[in-house]
This record gives C-alpha cells, sequence and structure tokens, in this order.
C-alpha cells in the first residue's frame, strides 16, 4: 500500500493537525511496517500560487505555442493529479485557517483538478481520512457557529468530486492555551484533544486492516 499524506500546517512542531496526522500514520506503519508513505507538506513546500492559472491557460494554448511557463505549470499539475491516482488511501491534514482552507490548499486542489479530466474522481473509492483542526469552537450556539467554510468545502471536494471513502477527524478549541480569552474553555478542549486522537488511532488502524 502507498499512503499519499499531505500537510498544510504553517505551525511547524507545535500543528495540531499534524500530530493527529502523526497518530494515523504510526498506527498503519506499526501494524504494517512495510507500507510506502508519501509526504507532500503544502505549508514547509508551498505550491506556487500562480500555477494554476498558468496551467489553466496553457489548455488554450497549441502544444507546440506554449511557454516555458506553461509547459511547466502543466507537468506541476500533471505530476500532483498523479500523486492522488497512485496512491492506495491518503491522510489529508487540513486546519482551518481564516474561517476556509488556506491558499495552500486551495491551490494543491486546484493543480489536482487542472492536472486530470474535469470532475474526475482520482480517490474513487480509496480509503482517506480528513483532519480538520479549528483554533476556536464553530458548535451549534457558539458566536461562530456557520464561519466553518472549510470541512464541507473539503466533504464536498475529496468526497463527491473525488470519490473518496471519507474518515474525517475533528478537533477545536485547539488555541486553548495559548490565546488566553478561551482559558474557561479548558475543559472541553481537553475532550476534544482527547476524542481526536482516538479516532486518529482507530483511523491508522483501520488503514492498515484495508
Amino acid at each position: 500500500m502507498t499512503v499519499l499524506r499531505v500537510d498544510a500546517t504553517i505551525q511547524g512542531d507545535r500543528s495540531a493537525s499534524a500530530a493527529l496526522a502523526d497518530l494515523v500514520t504510526a498506527e498503519l506503519t506499526a501494524a504494517r511496517p512495510g507500507e510506502t508513505v508519501v509526504h507532500r507538506h503544502l505549508g514547509a513546500d508551498p505550491l506556487p500560487a500562480d500555477a494554476w492559472a498558468t496551467a489553466v491557460g496553457a489548455g488554450f494554448v497549441p502544444e507546440a505555442d506554449r511557454s516555458p511557463a506553461q509547459v511547466e505549470a502543466l507537468a506541476l499539475a500533471g505530476r500532483v493529479a498523479d500523486e492522488l491516482r497512485t496512491a492506495d488511501a491518503a491522510v489529508l491534514a487540513l486546519p482551518l485557517y481564516n474561517w476556509g482552507v488556506s491558499q495552500h490548499v486551495k491551490t494543491w486542489i486546484d493543480l489536482v483538478v487542472a492536472g486530470g479530466t474535469p470532475g474526475e474522481p482520482v480517490l474513487a473509492g480509496k480509503p482517506v481520512v480528513l483532519i480538520t483542526t479549528r483554533g476556536g469552537s464553530y458548535a451549534p450556539g457558539t458566536p461562530k457557529e456557520g464561519w466553518d467554510h472549510g470541512i464541507g468545502y473539503l466533504r464536498r471536494i475529496v468526497g463527491d468530486v473525488w470519490q473518496a471513502d471519507l474518515t474525517v477527524i475533528e478537533r477545536e478549541l485547539t488555541l486553548v492555551g495559548v490565546n488566553p480569552a478561551l482559558d474557561a474553555f479548558a475543559e472541553p478542549a481537553a475532550l476534544m484533544k482527547k476524542e481526536a486522537e482516538e479516532a486518529a488511532a482507530a483511523a491508522g488502524r483501520a488503514l492498515a486492516s484495508r
């Protein structure tokens, strides 16, 4: 099995999403040590922000007339799409930033789409663990209920367009202990962390059993 792991955190070693992805891959490789994990880190090694527009524009230019930048952008789009096509499973750690997916994630998704055919289900039937973390809480009844514009979009792309067999792990209140305004929520935050860690470990064992 080849597993594609994609991270998008900008938090480095402090990342809550990466910590959960680590649990998934640790359980998987403990049970199946020979598995190959291919890692793309969109936060540490971002894709060029203009590559998608360049690749799309190249589609309207005869192949012989394409500029070197267009050729390069199309090749990059093909590579990122192929990473998903050739993977047997994926672990996607994509935190919420500014109430949606980060520019790094959006660029990656757009390039995957540009590197395939319209609506191509590049993950059809493959097990995918989608991890998303949020600094605050967006639960029903909270002041920012409905402000999370990331998870719905990711479900549409990964689950509906790419047709993955999707497992979603969510953790909120990750800024408790960092932002003093959230100190009152230490107890629910600890419970959410524990539940997310248990879900991540279970997801890793489930991947290993496939």
